[in-house]
C-alpha cells in the first residue's frame, strides 16, 4: 500500500505541470484576443472608392465612400461596392486571427483537435 501511494504522488508533478501549461496556455489565448480585439484592418473595392474598417473582432468601424463613387443613377453599384468592401476586411480579419492564434492553438489542435475543446 504504502508504495501505491509513492505511484500516485509520483504522478502528481507531472499533473502539475499539465495545469501549469495549460494556464500558460490560457493567458496566452486572452493575450492573443486582446491583441485581436485591438487591431484594426481595412478592406476595399473598386480601386479605394470604397473602404471598410473593422475591428480584429470583426465589428465594422468605419465606412469610407468616395465621392466618385456615388451615382445617384446607379445605386446597384455603390452597393456592391460596399459589400465588396466589407468582404474584403472580413478576409483580412480571417487573417489575422490564423496569424495571431495560429501560434497559441497549433500544437493543441493537432493533438487534441478531437476533443472539441472551444476555440480550438
Amino acid at each position: 500500500m504504502a508504495q501505491r501511494g509513492g505511484s500516485f504522488g509520483g504522478a502528481q508533478p507531472n499533473m502539475q505541470q499539465l495545469m501549469k501549461q495549460a494556464q500558460k496556455m490560457q493567458q496566452q489565448m486572452a493575450d492573443a484576443q486582446a491583441e485581436l480585439a485591438a487591431a484594426q484592418v481595412t478592406g476595399t473595392a473598386g480601386g479605394n472608392l470604397v473602404t471598410a474598417t473593422l475591428s480584429g473582432a470583426g465589428e465594422l468601424l468605419a465606412l469610407t465612400i468616395d465621392p466618385k463613387a456615388v451615382d445617384p443613377d446607379d445605386v446597384e453599384t455603390l452597393q456592391d461596392l460596399v459589400v465588396a468592401a466589407v468582404r474584403d476586411a472580413r478576409r483580412a480579419v480571417e487573417e489575422l486571427t490564423e496569424e495571431t492564434m495560429g501560434p497559441v492553438t497549433g500544437g493543441l489542435t493537432g493533438g487534441l483537435g478531437g476533443l472539441g475543446l472551444p476555440g480550438l
